[in-house]
């Protein structure tokens, strides 16, 4: 379904058409539309009105896999939504972050320790950087933050769990290239390999998903931070 060229377009408001919309988000557009209101804070109705058209329009878009809208419709979404339409649907995928201009006027400034700590959140994607005997290593786990401190599941004998015993750095960042601007959050400290079953076990319990490697990770590491900064830039 392509939306016409008007400021405000409502889909079909059958009831067939409403019990097709289900409660998550389905296709690769919806997925990302979804995510990205997510990120800003936004309903599906304040989303829909900046982008001037009507929620049950973007109802169909977060719910319809085989829906494509036009050019001019990707344009307005994406501007509501402060990203690109690449990233909207999916061109930049495969593509590091940061390909844009620097921001005229850009600031570069420290994060204090209680802001890193919020954005470090519940849960995410960072990047471990190890020291193994044939040089250093950086690379990408999908983590929980517990108690402060940052675990992770991996497999044994994987890059990831050459951190036990040894001091390490951790890094998450967020970069937005429609706008310039981003963040960084450096976290360094010792990690551990958990042994104990009942610490295994909690960390499983408040764990937010599985790893997204898949297969057979059942070792957890521990990393308890002791120096955490962060750094901002912004236009």
């Amino acid at each position: 379904m392509t939306e016409p060229t008007g400021r405000t377009t409502t889909p079909p408001d059958t009831a067939a058409d409403t019990a097709a919309v289900p409660g998550t988000p389905r296709g690769d557009l919806g997925r990302r539309l979804a995510a990205r209101r997510a990120q800003l804070g936004l309903t599906r109705e304040e989303a829909a009105e900046r982008a001037g058209m009507a929620p049950g329009y973007l109802r169909y878009l977060e719910g319809h896999p085989e829906a494509a809208p036009g050019a001019e419709v990707l344009l307005r979404l994406a501007d509501a939504l402060e990203t690109t339409v690449p990233d909207l649907t999916g061109g930049t995928v495969d593509q590091p972050p940061g390909p844009g201009q620097a921001a005229r006027g850009a600031r570069f400034e420290s994060i204090g320790t209680e802001e890193c700590r919020a954005l470090l959140g519940d849960h995410g994607v960072g990047r471990l950087a190890v020291v193994p005997d044939d040089g250093p290593v950086v690379v990408p786990v999908n983590y929980t933050v517990v108690d402060n401190t940052i675990v992770f599941r991996t497999a044994a004998g994987a890059t990831p769990s050459l951190a036990d015993g040894e001091r390490v750095a951790f890094e998450v960042d967020r970069i937005d290239d429609a706008f310039s601007r981003g963040w960084s959050v450096l976290v360094r400290g010792d990690a551990r390999i958990v042994t104990d079953p009942g610490e295994r076990d909690e960390l499983a319990e408040r764990a937010y998903s599985g790893p997204w490697a898949g297969g057979t990770r059942d070792v957890w590491v521990r990393l308890d931070p002791d120096a955490v900064t962060g750094r901002r830039i912004t236009a």
